[in-house]
C-alpha cells in the first residue's frame, strides 16, 4: 500500500503519479529499504528528505503540465 506524504492528502496534484504503477512500486521499495535503517532519527531524516525531493519534482511536473495546457488551448 502506498504511504502518504507529509500532508497526508492524495491531492489532485499527486493523483497522476499515485496512479502510476511503476512510481508506486519504486516508492514502496524505497520505504521497504528505509525500514531497515536502525537509527530512527536517521530513518526519519531520510524519509523527510526524499519526500521534499518528491514534492519538488511533482511541483515541477505540474508546472510543465499547466504550461502545456495553456499552449494547447490557444
Amino acid at each position: 500500500m502506498l504511504r502518504e506524504g507529509n500532508d497526508g492528502q492524495d491531492t489532485k496534484e499527486n493523483q497522476w503519479k499515485n496512479e502510476d504503477e511503476i512510481y508506486v512500486f519504486e516508492l514502496q521499495k524505497f520505504f521497504d529499504v528505509v525500514e531497515n535503517v536502525e537509527d530512527e532519527e536517521l530513518r526519519k531524516a531520510i524519509i523527510a528528505q526524499m519526500l521534499k525531493c518528491d514534492k519538488r519534482v511533482t511541483q515541477l511536473a505540474e508546472n510543465i503540465f499547466q504550461e502545456l495546457e495553456k499552449h494547447c488551448h490557444k
